[in-house]
């Protein structure tokens, strides 16, 4: 077993791990303002977030919302641990926020799919960062 001070990452794991966790603390501030807006929010709101705001989503929509953000921001803490556990929540991640935009994009008129779209290659480059940091052995 080797000594986890001969293999320190180099400062810049640290500065993509850490903007990779505000990143997906921004989405769990997401996930949170959506299910705790109260309806004078949503009035002040642009009428395309209005609409938004509005549209129904079914419970398994709400799950993998859930699961996604959630799942990122601890894989996230992971990398910062330096625990290769990290790599798994990732996945689970891509996988829930991949469904969760698709249908997003699919369901809901006139969405920017820009957005959609950057979410799904942050998840593909969280995948790709730890698996890396997981072959340098700069997490165990």
């Amino acid at each position: 077993m080797t000594d986890n001070s001969t293999n320190k990452p180099p400062v810049w794991f640290w500065i993509v791990s850490v903007l990779a966790l505000i990143w997906n603390l921004l989405g769990v501030g997401a996930y949170l303002s959506r299910h705790f807006m109260t309806d004078e929010m949503i009035a002040e709101l642009e009428p395309q977030l209005q609409f938004e705001m509005a549209y129904e989503h079914p419970a398994w929509y709400t799950a993998i919302f859930a699961i996604a953000v959630f799942g990122g921001v601890l894989g996230c803490l992971g990398l910062l641990l330096r625990k290769k556990w990290a790599y798994v929540l990732f996945i689970i991640s891509f996988l829930c926020a991949t469904a969760q935009q698709i249908y997003y994009v699919m369901e809901v008129e006139g969405t920017d799919k820009v957005m959609p779209i950057m979410i799904v290659i942050v998840c593909l480059f969280l995948i790709w960062f730890s698996k890396m940091a997981t072959s340098k052995t700069w997490i165990k």
